[in-house]
């Protein structure tokens, strides 16, 4: 059996520990502070975004992954004898994933083959690691490519962010709402939905916001017991941290991981943002 290079991009979010464990090739996104240009998580840490982006007057943008940069990345593994699973964040967000299909048109290999999961940060992530662990467990390139397709329609977007002047910028928030969120010190419960940010709920006041995602988590799946769900947060370790010990009580999983929200999602959200991943459901 030929060995599987699996491929994502880095809007997934996957911490780089994992990536390394279990072989995950992450080809990046670009962040643009005015003309300055980064790869992320290459040129680009995610605590240096933060960094910068408390200390810039000017709010940073991204560039979709190229398909050129999908073709190297692409030809390099064909080239080394393995056959290629490309797993990518939402189409509808990027046009990420639409470079790495035209990647994969222009080399015209059947040893090649990409999923998109509809996903942000590590909603996509958690789709990508669960598929690596099936094709270490033995999956063929047409069997993982089919778990990571079918794995991914049922991963359930809890996030909540501190701000929404930078979901605002990006015309994810209706404009009106966003000031009235900002008076009346409301936060906003946001999910994903057919690949893109929409409104779930929302409480007022920050103090009650993880106890709120956690109800949320538990109508959306009674029994996490055997799941493993991903906390994710942008430059906030300790609300996090805070965050994980109220899963732990609250869902008992199987398994939680924490991540960090890199520069590419960071953009859109901002400083703040805590999030929580899970996949509902059975696992075929």
């Amino acid at each position: 059996m030929r060995t599987i290079q699996l491929i994502t991009d880095s809007m997934t979010d996957i911490p780089r520990s994992l990536a390394e464990k279990h072989h995950i090739q992450i080809v990046p996104l670009t962040i643009f502070f005015g003309a300055e240009a980064f790869l992320d998580g290459v040129d680009l840490t995610s605590k240096d975004f933060y960094h910068r982006l408390n200390e810039s007057e000017t709010l940073p943008s991204t560039s979709q992954v190229t398909p050129a940069a999908f073709q190297a990345a692409f030809e390099k593994a064909l080239a080394d004898g393995k056959q290629v699973l490309c797993i990518n964040a939402s189409s509808k967000a990027s046009g990420t994933h639409q470079s790495a299909l035209i990647a994969k048109e222009t080399i015209g290999s059947a040893d090649i083959c990409v999923v998109d999961t509809m996903g942000l940060c590590m909603g996509a992530g958690l789709t990508v690691l669960e598929t690596a662990r099936r094709i270490e467990s033995g999956a063929t390139l047409e069997e993982a490519a089919s778990f990571a397709a079918s794995f991914a329609v049922n991963i359930t977007h809890l996030f909540t962010v501190d701000t929404v002047k930078y979901l605002q910028k990006g015309g994810r928030i209706n404009p009106g709402k966003a000031m009235m969120a900002n008076i009346l010190n409301i936060k906003p419960i946001l999910t994903v939905r057919d690949g893109l940010v929409d409104p779930l709920d929302k409480v007022r006041g920050s103090k009650k916001v993880i106890h709120k995602m956690l109800e949320l988590a538990l109508q959306q799946q009674r029994d996490l017991t055997d799941k493993t769900i991903v906390i994710a947060h942008s430059n906030v370790s300790e609300k996090a941290a805070v965050f994980q010990q109220e899963a732990q009580e609250m869902l008992k999983p199987k398994e939680i991981i924490l991540a960090e929200i890199g520069c590419t999602i960071g953009t859109h959200t901002g400083p703040g943002t805590l999030a929580l991943f899970f996949h509902h459901g059975n696992i075929a």
